[in-house]
């Protein structure tokens, strides 16, 4: 098993995210259809969720994004019920493919203004099942060390600490 974690803070994408070249080259046309069915606010969220969704899928491929793998060929799609579900093109398809990889999960997690996504990649012949389970409990332990570790900032900056 592989891992992948990235945190981001939720308005660090914004003046990228209006410039329409760079939402071709980082998301996938699916990812771009569903974002422009919300509120803007709602799709800054989703798209900040996918960009770190992303960036913890190359981390668990060991690459990052190079080597001819673009972000928009780690496609963060949703399943039946709304769960995050990875879907991999061109390069990343193939890197994942030579590492003998069956699946990778992710889990993506909001609070306030950041977020978090975790990266499990399955080798062949692990449980996808038990991947997603510990997918998102990483996520969640995650958040919640953050926003811990904003809090004491917080307090530290005001002389509370």
């Amino acid at each position: 098993m592989r891992i992948g974690v990235d945190v981001l803070a939720l308005g660090e994408l914004d003046r990228l995210n209006t410039r329409e070249w760079f939402r071709r080259h980082t998301y996938a046309d699916e990812e771009l259809g569903y974002a422009a069915t919300l509120s803007p606010s709602r799709e800054r969220e989703f798209l900040a969720g996918r960009f770190a969704a992303k960036e913890a899928v190359v981390k668990a491929l060991g690459t990052g994004f190079g080597g001819g793998i673009r972000p928009a060929q780690v496609c963060v799609a949703r399943d039946d019920r709304s769960a995050p579900v990875v879907r991999l093109s061109g390069a990343a398809a193939r890197h994942a493919q030579e590492l003998g990889l069956a699946a990778i999960t992710v889990s993506i997690a909001h609070k306030g203004a950041c977020v978090v996504a975790v990266a499990l990649a399955e080798d062949r012949g692990g449980s996808a099942a038990a991947t997603g389970h510990q997918a998102e409990q990483i996520a969640t332990t995650a958040v919640r060390n953050i926003t811990r570790l904003r809090t004491g900032m917080g307090n530290a900056r005001n002389g509370n600490a």
